[in-house]
């Protein structure tokens, strides 16, 4: 039985850099799962390969359809941003394994659904002045920059990644991302092969 390798960490702690690394490694072969979302496609994105984006009106469709395995939604300054994973057959734990990125809330709905056997936890860990100094840099290369949403985003993520709820959820194990990206991706890949 496969295994499905769940990424979080809040927003600017890497997991899209790392998530690129861990799926090109051919000696991992983990298989890529799309994720859906309601919110503006961002610059340089595309539909079907960062997310696919979805209408609010395709979201309630899905979600009357019972395909829904996990969700959030952030109320953001533009409207309520929807982010899901849907049970449209690109996840079947006989043929492989699987790398998703996520929240912790995200997590807790997946392995609830796979059962917790199957579902392995990567939590991302990056000190509060780096993720902002991201953050602040990602957003000025925007053609609009939504500097509001970006406060709100990180000051939401530190309510949703608080320690007590990380220890909910019985997430233990930590990757440390402040500085070298490159040293962090070797701990992660070294962690996934240990259940490989």
């Amino acid at each position: 039985m496969g295994k499905i390798f769940l990424l979080m960490g809040k927003s600017t702690s890497g997991k899209d850099t790392i998530y690129k690394s861990l799926i090109k490694d051919e000696e991992l072969a983990l298989k890529m799962v799309v994720l859906y979302t309601t919110r503006p496609m961002r610059d340089g994105e595309t539909d079907g390969v960062q997310y696919f984006f979805k209408s609010e009106e395709d979201y309630q469709s899905l979600k009357a359809a019972k395909k829904i395995i996990e969700e959030r939604t952030y109320h953001t300054n533009y409207g309520p941003w929807r982010y899901f994973t849907a049970d449209d057959g690109q996840i079947d734990l006989k043929t492989g394994n699987y790398l998703v990125i996520g929240t912790l809330e995200s997590y807790c709905y997946t392995r609830d659904y796979f059962g917790s056997e199957n579902v392995v936890p990567l939590l991302i860990d990056v000190d509060a002045r780096t993720r902002l100094e991201r953050a602040m840099h990602r957003e000025a290369k925007q053609e609009h920059p939504k500097y509001d949403e970006m406060c709100r985003r990180f000051l939401a993520d530190e309510e949703d990644f608080s320690e007590e709820k990380i220890a909910e959820a019985g997430v233990t194990k930590r990757f440390f991302n402040n500085a070298e990206i490159e040293s962090c991706i070797q701990e992660i890949t070294g962690y996934i092969k240990s259940f490989l």
